[in-house]
């Protein structure tokens, strides 16, 4: 059997609903994404507006009290007319190359295309990880880069970096990424397909090596329709992801984690014994689906940011794990 966490919900979720009257995050609070710096979270998530469009934006809270975030509003705004990020910024990830800190986000054009309407992965950059500009008008990673799809356009963050130390003493890094290529369908096993991949960099701007990690299975009824949102980290010995599934059980979001030696061949054990956290029918926020996991260490435990209801309408939550359990 595959040893898994017992996330445990804080019962004051949603910690961060959509804001009532608020310019920037008035609709939808989603795709958490984590990072501590001294005694301080700093909860990098997409906020829509009253408009539909949706622009990434900071919240902040001391580690005392994760479960209180005081607003800073826009961090990165709408891309030019026409730019690949001109109708939404979504699904931040964030990491610290030397003295830089990037932020890796994908964009949505506008188009009417489903998933296809998300043509890239773009990044902005920091000295201070609160001012943003963007490194470039395009796109660094677009969906075409994996040999089993070449065609196609449908790409999307939602994952973790991880550092590998080379013999020289320089560093690759290892970016998780959600390949979405499904394409407008009434067929929900053809409009939502999302695959896992992964991608490699030296510098943090050029990213090569694009490999397909996950699929999804077609004999699990909650995820054979999709994976998504891979958010990676080491356990000693091990490599940890916790995922989102779309699956004809529910029809929506679950998340589900699995476990690897190596980071690329991935087990997730027989059936959905894997299964981490499902919808809460009794919820009224989390009741249809749970999505966009990001784990953050804690003092022996591990903390989980992730979205409820029609992705991040009622808000971001959180939950905690001791150790994995059988």
């Amino acid at each position: 059997m595959l040893a898994h966490y017992k996330w445990l919900r804080d019962p004051e979720n949603p910690i961060l609903p959509p804001g009532t009257g608020s310019t920037c995050d008035s609709t939808r609070c989603m795709n958490p994404f984590v990072v501590k710096v001294a005694d301080e979270y700093r909860l990098y998530y997409s906020g829509g507006d009253n408009d539909g469009h949706q622009r990434l934006c900071l919240a902040t809270a001391p580690v005392t009290t994760p479960n209180h975030f005081t607003r800073h509003g826009v961090i990165l705004d709408l891309g030019q007319a026409g730019a690949f990020d001109a109708h939404w910024c979504v699904l931040p990830c964030v990491h610290r190359f030397a003295a830089k800190w990037h932020l890796y986000y994908s964009g949505h054009d506008g188009t009417d295309l489903g998933l296809q309407s998300f043509p890239g992965i773009g990044l902005a950059v920091s000295d201070d990880g609160i001012h943003f500009h963007r490194h470039a008008p395009q796109p660094l990673i677009t969906g075409d880069r994996t040999a089993p799809f070449p065609d196609n356009r449908g790409v999307a963050g939602g994952g973790s970096i991880l550092e590998d130390p080379l013999p020289d003493g320089a560093v690759r890094y290892r970016m998780y990424y959600t390949l979405a290529v499904g394409t407008k369908s009434p067929d929900v096993r053809i409009n939502q397909e999302k695959h896992c991949a992964v991608c490699h960099s030296t510098d943090g701007i050029h990213w090569t090596d694009h490999r397909l990690i996950m699929s999804p299975r077609s004999d699990v009824a909650n995820e054979d329709i999709a994976v998504a949102a891979p958010f990676v980290w080491r356990d000693a010995d091990l490599y940890r992801m916790i995922y989102c599934g779309i699956g004809t059980r529910w029809g929506y979001y679950s998340m589900s984690e699995a476990v690897s030696v190596d980071g690329y061949t991935w087990q997730r054990g027989p059936g959905d014994e894997n299964l981490a956290l499902a919808p809460d029918a009794a919820s009224p926020w989390e009741s249809r689906m749970v999505e966009y996991p990001c784990v953050i260490a804690e003092d022996h435990r591990l903390r989980l940011f992730y979205c409820g209801n029609e992705y991040g309408a009622t808000g971001i939550g959180t939950a905690v794990a001791e150790n994995p359990s059988p």
